[in-house]
């Protein structure tokens, strides 16, 4: 039995729903009804979510959606907690369930990569010969990511075709892991990367999350933490004495892994707490003017 009064749901599958929209705002009213809160996503294409909810909300939900035809084997990804992760409910409708706008279809029930085990990955981590691309944003990859993995010069996933073609062509004959959160990115990635002509593609199935909970792996050869998409911000992942912190304060320098945002530009970013109590939360001298500017006015 849990000890924790809450979880967090981590779940997508990509199945056909021939009235997204209608889904969708039925979908909003179930959640909002049930209790939950989180953001949810709905295109022709599929599903693609993270809710918070009591245990009971979270046992009702997983099931009623498991017994609609298309979801019946929908895997889900479960955090305990004490508390909701988030403050509202949002089920929005959307053309893609990851924006990637590449020019061809990408069917991930019908073309994409290998998928791994934790263990396998593990396995294949090792090896040096093989080239680890890190599926995600470049700020996700700042706090933490698999070791000798590839840092994406992105800031959303829709760069990433472009991204590869000028920089990683040069590997297509060569042993490629893919990776990411849950897994739902690297479904379109390791599809785009075979439409491109590499030959051996891999993917993490169910993503960092899946492998940090591994009992065999432990999260090995993953440092730092992993960013998450609620008011979390990022969760450990290696259970083992090798975690180590990689991340560094925007102010100081000082190794941390603590995000926070800017209250004026938003800013996301890693701050010790010495320095947010010295800053007052500020990401720069300009923002903090601004505040006491709107303060005064």
């Amino acid at each position: 039995m849990s000890q924790h009064a809450y979880r967090i749901l981590l779940f997508y599958k990509y199945v056909n729903i021939a009235s997204p929209e209608t889904f969708t705002a039925e979908h909003l009213q179930y959640c909002k009804d049930l209790g939950l809160k989180g953001r949810i996503l709905i295109a022709s294409e599929g599903i693609n979510g993270t809710v918070s909810g009591t245990v009971e909300q979270t046992d009702r939900y997983m099931a009623d959606l498991r017994a609609m035809p298309e979801f019946k084997d929908i895997v889900f990804k479960i955090d305990e907690a004490d508390e909701h992760a988030f403050k509202k409910m949002f089920v929005r409708h959307k053309k893609e369930l990851v924006t990637f706008r590449y020019e061809r279809e990408l069917d991930p029930n019908t073309l994409s990569g290998k998928r791994l085990s934790p263990a396998e990955f593990y396995e294949k981590l090792k090896d040096e010969d093989v080239i680890v691309i890190d599926g995600r944003n470049d700020y996700e990859y700042d706090i933490g990511h698999f070791r000798g993995a590839i840092r994406p010069e992105v800031e959303s996933f829709r760069e990433f075709p472009e991204w590869i073609r000028q920089n990683l062509s040069q590997y297509k004959d060569k042993t490629v892991l893919t990776y990411c959160t849950g897994g739902i990115r690297c479904e379109k990635l390791t599809g785009f990367l075979l439409n491109e002509g590499f030959q051996d593609v891999s993917q993490l199935e169910g993503g960092i999350v899946t492998y940090g909970k591994d009992p065999e792996v432990q999260g090995r050869m993953f440092d730092g933490k992993c960013y998450v998409f609620d008011e979390r911000i990022s969760v450990p992942i290696n259970r083992t004495d090798e975690d180590v912190v990689i991340a560094h304060c925007y102010h100081c320098g000082v190794s941390h892994d603590r995000y926070i945002n800017c209250p004026v530009c938003n800013l996301q970013y890693v701050c010790c707490e010495d320095c947010e109590e010295e800053h007052q939360g500020f990401c720069s001298e300009a923002c903090m003017e601004a505040a006491q500017a709107v303060k005064l006015g």
